[in-house]
Order: structure tokens, then C-alpha cells, then sequence
């Protein structure tokens, strides 16, 4: 069985009928049929059912299904992999950016960009945890996330260390800059980040080794909504500081948390371990380390 017959097989499968796939495959019917019988002989078992005018996969044939697209996807990503070796500035950037996103990030894709203009995309944003699920998956190459996590399976390059801010609505300013967790912790706070995750267990881990207990009135990992509901006095919050440069424009104030509270959360860039990298992604690595 070669990676011919997986095609087939797996055009069968799309299409559920030998007809159709022929013709999305641009070839004759009978010879389709054969290789798909030639494929049942060398596995010594029936792949398809007919349920009507379409077929079903049997339990073997799901299997055969679920490697398939394995193996013609790894085939289709060394092709791709040796062709960006060749050309070397051709290829696609595949990133995972943290849900509460990076300070300069744009500036540095813009830099990217004018070094590497036929370059194309995949920036998708999510949380944390979620953006190491999706490395590991190798639906994107490279991940800037928020610590602490779990990172055996990763290689780190450690971007910056970010300080926190105690955010309030304009109803509750305080004639001070910088705040305790002391004085925090008699407002209600909105956590802009659910339980479990990163900035969620940094901001308790300050408070716990205070020996303090802040008033927490829920969580909100929408930063839009986080900053209107602050705005609007419904609770305080505590953020990092690169939520107050890229969302703008809400009416709120933001006091610096002193340096004691020990309150702030670490960025870095994420690959897998032991996998090449694309000649874009190595590129982009080069050129902020760089920077």
C-alpha cells in the first residue's frame, strides 16, 4: 500500500460514492474499484459497507481513515518543509498569540514582513494552556504565552518579565500611584481570567503568600467586557500592564502595585521540542532574538 492508494482511499471516503471520487481523482471508475480491492486484499479487510447509493466506512476502514490523514498530511508537510528550504523566504508564519496579547507584537510582524514580504500568516488567539494544546498538535508552529505552565515538551525563549495594575472605575480614585495587595484587597475584584489558568494563579499565589484574602466577585477572560464592567464600577480588577497599551479608551484608573507584592507574569515564546521548525518560523525566531 502507497501513498497513491491512501488518496484514493481517502477520496472515497469524502466523496462516499466510487463515481464521484473518480472524478474528483481524474480517473476512470473500474481502476479505482481495483485499487481499492487490491487495498482490502493486502489489509485482509472490507473497508466500505453500502448503506444505499453510499458507502460506510466498516470499524477497519476507520481506522485506515484516521492514519491516512495522518500520513498524507506528514507527507504534504515534508514536501512543503523541503520546498521552503529551497526557496528560503517562501513559506507561512503559524503563531498562537495569549489571549491578553503582546505589547509590540505588531511591530514586530511589520518588521517580519518587510524582511520576508512573500511570507503568509495563521495568528490565531487564545489562552495559555489552550495555545501549548494547539503547538503539541502542531497547528501552529510557534505560541507567545503567559507563565507559568508545564513546558517539558517545549522550547522556551523567555521575551519579558510584566508588571501588574490595579485598575478601578474614575467613581473610586485613589490619591496615590502606587497600591498594596493590603489596600486591594478591600475591593470587590473581577479576575480577568478563569480559575486554573496563568494570570489567574499569579494573582492568587501574591495574595496567599501575603496572608491576605481578596474579595473576589467573579472572573471575566472577555478584557473588553472586563474594562466596561470596571468602568461602570460594577468591581476592580487587577490586569497586566500590556492590557491598559492595547485596549484604549476605557474609563478607568490604573495604579501601579508595588514591587513587594511581587506581582508579575513572565511572556515567552513556545516550540515543540525536537521538530523542525519551518525556514519561516526559524527566521522569525532569529529576528527577535535580534531585537
Amino acid at each position: 500500500m502507497d501513498i497513491r492508494q491512501l488518496r484514493y482511499f481517502i477520496a472515497i471516503v469524502e466523496e462516499r460514492k466510487i463515481s464521484a471520487a473518480a472524478k474528483r481523482l481524474h480517473m476512470s471508475q473500474p481502476p479505482l474499484s481495483q485499487q481499492l480491492k487490491a487495498m482490502e486484499d493486502e489489509l485482509g479487510s472490507k473497508l466500505f459497507e453500502r448503506s444505499g447509493k453510499f458507502l460506510e466506512l466498516t470499524e477497519a476502514g476507520k481506522a485506515l481513515y484516521k492514519n491516512a490523514l495522518k500520513i498524507t498530511q506528514l507527507m504534504e508537510e515534508t514536501k512543503a518543509e523541503v520546498k521552503e528550504v529551497g526557496k528560503g523566504v517562501n513559506g507561512r508564519l503559524t503563531m498562537g498569540v495569549n489571549t491578553f496579547s503582546v505589547s509590540g507584537l505588531p511591530q514586530l510582524l511589520a518588521q517580519f514582513q518587510k524582511q520576508y514580504p512573500k511570507i503568509t500568516y495563521k495568528i490565531q488567539q487564545n489562552e495559555s494552556s489552550h495555545l501549548c494544546q494547539l503547538v503539541r498538535d502542531r497547528i501552529v508552529e510557534l505560541a507567545i504565552i503567559r507563565l507559568p505552565l508545564n513546558l517539558d515538551d517545549f522550547s522556551v525563549l523567555h521575551l519579558c518579565n510584566e508588571p501588574f495594575c490595579f485598575i478601578t472605575s474614575k467613581k473610586r480614585t485613589l490619591d496615590v500611584q502606587e497600591v498594596t495587595l493590603d489596600e486591594i484587597q478591600k475591593y470587590p475584584l473581577l479576575f480577568p481570567s478563569t480559575e486554573g489558568l496563568g494570570v489567574h494563579y499569579l494573582i492568587v499565589e501574591a495574595f496567599s503568600r501575603a496572608n491576605l484574602h481578596p474579595a473576589i466577585a467573579g472572573e471575566c477572560s472577555d478584557i473588553s467586557l472586563l474594562l466596561d464592567l470596571v468602568a461602570s464600577d460594577f468591581a476592580a480588577s487587577i490586569v497586566p500592564e500590556t492590557i491598559l497599551k492595547t485596549y484604549r479608551g476605557h474609563d478607568i484608573n490604573a495604579y501601579q502595585i508595588t514591587k513587594a507584592a511581587g506581582l508579575s507574569g513572565s511572556v515567552g515564546l513556545i516550540w515543540l521540542k525536537d521538530h523542525s521548525l519551518s525556514q519561516a518560523a526559524q527566521n522569525f525566531l532569529e529576528m527577535i532574538q535580534k531585537t
